[in-house]
């Protein structure tokens, strides 16, 4: 018999003692809530290694009264490695090909507006309820979906829930529960229908045990051509980051394979956690909470984790930020194909000069300028005016104020 298995018999011993130590007690508490069976007393032992390690962690952290709080949560009795095999699956391309293959509509450069004090999609019913990849590395899966939900709500005044498994199994570009990016998601949807997720359910599952493509069968959540293109926005930019997600919830990518994110219990992540992005996410909101300035982002680890399934995130720290929050921001842009709602019919108007001839050289730069459907003068003029003058009305003697070059440029790929 080997010494390992000789302590782990020791350790399972111990666990059987009359006097359990906290840590026992704790671990036995945890094996009741999770309903943990393990294969064998060895493999009890080993977990309880794991368990004491991380609640030696949370006590530690915790001692130190930060803005956050760990607790015991479901994963407590997995190793790092263990953890970062199921709960991520973000293959990040560069940033500047987060949509790559998409039409990129522009840089979303901040403006010099002013911003919100505070933001947030949840209570504006932008949000759909807090998900769970489960076991599959699908979180690429559950950013892509996020974002589109955002953006169909705040276009056609509808929140639709929609399918992460129609991703996980049509997408081919990517790995299923092996991992895959927003950007081929992305892709994706634009050349098909996008499934809801009442007639596509999730099952944690892909090809490679049995599943098949079921999305002809589907009901429709966003009719293929209704998902237009992408905004991304620059890196490293935290008040771009703030107009964006003021507009909509973004789609962003992090570091999260740290202990301090694994085992969050609430507050305001202030803890250095790293710039490797390895999972996708969603963010849909900021604040200030006690004068610390936080992100607002929704996991896909179920309603149990962090603050009922979200996390915040310190904000307003230089370079890519906390978490590399700030190096791979994009949101997409929909038009809801659908009929409108009749507006009352207004009084005829007066009789109007005709217009003034349009300065030699003022015009649109791109055709998506006069796509009515895809472009929406109020909304898209501030960030990209420079770029369709003639649409945002920047030709005449007294043009509005986003023609004085407070627009953005836009960078065209």
């Amino acid at each position: 018999m080997t010494a390992k298995v000789l302590v782990l018999l020791a350790v399972g011993t111990v666990l059987a003692s009359a006097e359990p130590r906290a840590s026992e007690a704790a671990f036995k508490d945890f094996v009741a809530k999770y309903d943990r069976v393990y294969a064998s007393p060895e493999e009890e032992a080993h977990r309880f290694l794991v368990f004491e390690s991380k609640l030696e962690f949370i006590q530690a952290e915790n001692a130190k009264n930060s803005s956050f709080f760990l607790v015991i949560n479901e994963f407590a009795d997995q190793t790092a490695e263990e953890f970062k095999s199921t709960r991520f699956g973000m293959i990040a391309p560069p940033a500047e090909k987060l949509w790559a293959g998409a039409p990129h509509l522009g840089t979303d450069v901040y403006s010099g507006a002013p911003l919100p004090t505070s933001v947030d999609w949840v209570p504006k019913g932008a949000v759909t309820h807090v998900k769970n990849q489960g076991t599959c590395g699908s979180c690429w899966s559950f950013s892509s979906t996020g974002a589109l939900e955002g953006a169909w709500q705040i276009k056609a005044g509808k929140l639709v829930s929609l399918s992460e498994q129609q991703l996980v199994d049509c997408s081919t570009k990517n790995l299923g529960c092996k991992g895959g990016g927003m950007d081929s998601a992305f892709q994706f949807l634009m050349k098909h229908n996008t499934c809801t997720e009442s007639s596509y359910k999730y099952n944690g599952k892909d090809s490679h045990t049995g599943n098949k493509c079921r999305q002809s069968s589907c009901e429709v959540g966003i009719p293929k051509g209704d998902i237009k293109g992408f905004f991304d926005v620059p890196t490293d930019d935290t008040k771009a980051l703030m107009e964006a997600v003021a507009q909509q919830p973004v789609a962003i990518a992090i570091e999260a394979d740290q202990a301090a994110f694994q085992m969050y219990g609430g507050g305001i992540i202030t803890k250095k956690c790293g710039n490797k992005l390895d999972h996708g996410v969603l963010l849909v909101g900021y604040g200030t909470d006690k004068g610390v300035e936080y992100w607002k982002v929704k996991n896909s680890w179920g309603a149990s984790w962090g603050e009922e399934g979200y996390v915040r995130i310190e904000r307003g720290l230089p370079g890519d930020g906390q978490c590399g929050i700030k190096a791979g921001a994009s949101y997409p842009k929909v038009t809801s194909s659908g009929p409108s709602p009749p507006s009352p019919r207004p009084p005829s108007p007066s009789p109007t000069p005709p217009p003034a001839p349009t300065p030699s050289g003022c015009d649109d730069d791109k055709d998506f300028c006069k796509d009515k459907d895809a472009f929406k003068p109020n909304q898209d003029c501030p960030l990209i005016a420079s770029d369709c003058k003639k649409t945002c009305g920047c030709c005449g003697t007294s043009p509005p104020s986003w023609c004085n070059g407070a627009a953005t440029a836009t960078i065209v790929v």
